[in-house]
């Protein structure tokens, strides 16, 4: 009957594994994947019906022959390989199960690296894609899924063996693993353990942030396959359920041409797939978040499994995790001015002896408040043993490099500070610091200049580069440093540089005010940078630079004055705000400071007030008078 003759197909197909398992001689080797490629032509029901669950083991032999020794034995093994994967695409259009099978196998070999010879599987990996132009019969989607697959197996076993020469380079050691994770995309199990793997070696560099991604993922792949299998109400919807935390969940999607069906092909077996462990990884991931001061992070990911211990009547664990959200809403009500966020750097390398890092551009993300001095000292440090100190230079200016007025033979690293950069719009919807700090995938940094070809020069020549860098993912992610994928730039006038200092300086003395709780040193540390007597001229000799001749009446003012005036007119006012607070904080020992400074604000109001009052219908010609005396007796002073 059926049933008898698919057992004994299943027996049969068991003892082409066995034989495949022990030392064969080449002869005895032919003969079997001979007979093997007949029967697989035959009955191809059994390797993947009725005996699914032979199918890895299957592959794990045939990818073992591939790196043989032998010419004809990696011949044969190769040639069965195509065909398993040739019979798999002509019943199901695809052959993602041997795809999985074979990223399995091969994660199995790279584990010991006595199993194979690297060359030699290269070359039989390499043998598919012949077999693809020769097959006539085949169509053009089989044979870009197999140069597809062929691709990603080479990405995997280059990027695992690079493990171990990259072990000392923490952020090409991530990079690495974070590539063998994506290779092992189409093997959610796989997938996860790599996850695992990153979240631990960011641990053991207190990268708490990126460990926390890693495990968001890993709870976003999760719940995105429990949904494929098992589509319930009470579970979240997939992985998008976690893309208000960060829009990079989303590349967990089990979106693809060949998209795995768990109950027929044997995956999310392990225990990640079960909801307790799902549970913990979501416990584990908010710990990391909490660790980092991400706090913002752990309501919405306790949010998303409410309803799920709801259903469960599981009120202990909804009291816990009430706890845990109300804590989390606690410290960023407490926290809020006091936090710290990461420091980034744009970092780019140059020189053959960099291989694949050559000409590319990355943003690294730092601890806070780390200087660019500690970062170049540990890329040096680091390249320098690699390359040897007299092999390395530093570029320490901004300028884009001249690729060709470089000296072949040496390494050269640029590495410039950073910072996130918000257009309009967004700095209007992203209102906190947290906001203005997460998610972030642009950065700019400034290159000063003037016309004259120096970099630096005075007030009214000072003019600014900025570029502004697009990197692959938005920060934080799985990963410390991101691809640089798109870059502009942009000039800024003199008077442009100048409205955008004093910008920032109205922005010191604003976060200062709105510390909650005060914090009277940094309030002074603001104030003294903004009215203090080593710096009260630098206000007053920028609106003298830019402004003066409006307020004289000989230049019509242009948008451009008007947004400086304007600064201008904040500048005191904050300045104003933050004298008052100042003297309401302070000790009986600092009554002389106050006075101090209370001095210097209104110095410095008195020769701001002729220059930025020009806008106001009262200003007359009197006061212009006043400013182009001022002006021209300044101007003597200077000659003098």
């Amino acid at each position: 009957g059926t049933e008898t003759l698919a057992c004994h197909l299943g027996l049969i197909l068991r003892l082409y594994l066995r034989c495949l398992s022990l030392s064969q001689c080449s002869t005895a080797l032919h003969s079997v994947f001979a007979s093997l490629r007949s029967f697989l032509m035959k009955y191809p029901e059994t390797v993947f019906e009725e005996e699914a669950d032979q199918c890895t083991s299957l592959c794990l032999q045939l990818l073992r022959y591939c790196g043989s020794r032998l010419t004809e034995v990696r011949t044969q093994a190769t040639a069965t390989l195509y065909l398993l994967m040739r019979i798999n695409y002509t019943r199901k259009f695809h052959f993602s199960k041997v795809k999985m099978q074979l990223t399995m196998a091969l994660s199995s070999f790279v584990s010991d690296r006595e199993m194979f010879n690297e060359d030699y599987l290269r070359r039989s990996l390499k043998a598919l894609l012949s077999y693809t132009d020769r097959d006539e019969a085949v169509c053009e989607n089989f044979s870009g899924q197999v140069q597809d697959l062929v691709l990603n197996l080479h990405t995997i076993l280059s990027d695992t063996i690079k493990m171990k020469e990259f072990a000392e380079d923490p952020e090409m050691l991530v990079d690495l693993m974070y590539r063998v994770a994506k290779g092992y995309a189409n093997s959610p199990d796989l997938r996860l353990t790599w996850l695992q793997n990153m979240a631990r070696q960011h641990l053991t560099h207190k990268h708490y942030a990126e460990a926390g991604m890693c495990l968001l993922h890993s709870v976003s792949l999760v719940v995105e396959y429990l949904h494929m299998m098992d589509p319930v109400q009470y579970m979240p919807v997939g992985c998008a359920a976690f893309s208000a935390i960060s829009k990079n969940v989303l590349e967990e999607s089990a979106v693809s041409d060949d998209v795995i069906s768990p109950e027929e092909d044997g995956v999310c077996c392990s225990n990640w797939f079960l909801r307790p462990e799902l549970l913990a990884l979501v416990d584990h991931s908010a710990q990391f978040f909490e660790l980092s001061g991400l706090y913002e992070f752990i309501e919405p990911l306790y949010t998303a499994l409410l309803p799920l211990h709801r259903h469960n009547k599981d009120y202990r664990r909804l009291a816990a995790v009430y706890a845990k959200m109300r804590d989390s809403c606690d410290n960023i009500a407490f926290n809020e001015s006091k936090r710290m966020f990461g420091t980034y750097f744009r970092v780019g390398f140059y020189g053959h002896r960099f291989g694949d890092l050559d000409g590319e551009e990355f943003v690294y993300k730092e601890p806070p408040l780390t200087k660019l001095p500690e970062i170049s000292h540990r890329l040096e440090r680091f390249y320098g043993d690699r390359f040897g100190p007299e092999n390395l230079v530093i570029v320490k200016d901004s300028n884009a490099v001249e690729r060709e007025r470089l000296d072949q033979n040496k390494a050269y690293i640029q590495i410039t500070y950073v910072e996130p950069y918000l257009e309009p719009y967004e700095l209007r919807e992203r209102q906190s610091q947290f906001e203005r700090n997460n998610g972030i995938a642009t950065f700019v940094y400034s290159t000063p200049y003037t016309q004259s070809g120096r970099a630096h020069g005075d007030l009214q020549d000072q003019c600014k580069r900025k570029t502004v860098l697009t990197t692959s993912h938005s920060f934080p992610y799985i990963k410390t440093r991101l691809q640089v994928i798109h870059t502009k730039s942009f000039n800024l006038t003199p008077i442009e540089v100048a409205i955008e200092d004093l910008e920032k300086k109205n922005a010191e003395l604003t976060r200062a005010l709105e510390l909650n709780p005060p914090d009277l040193k940094i309030l002074q540390m603001v104030l003294q940078g903004s009215i203090g007597a080593t710096v009260n001229q630098g206000p007053v000799e920028m609106a003298s630079v830019f402004l003066a001749s409006v307020a004289e009446g000989t230049q019509p003012a242009a948008p451009a004055h008007h947004k400086l005036r304007l600064a201008f007119k904040e500048f005191l006012l904050k300045s104003h705000d933050a004298l008052a607070k100042n003297r309401d904080l302070i000790m009986s020992d600092q009554v002389d400071y106050q006075t101090e400074m209370e001095k210097n604000y209104q110095l410095i109001k008195d020769q701001l007030l002729p220059l930025t009052s020009w806008g106001n219908p009262s200003f007359d010609r009197e006061q212009r008078n006043v400013v182009a005396a001022r002006r021209k007796s300044n101007s003597s002073m200077s000659s003098c």
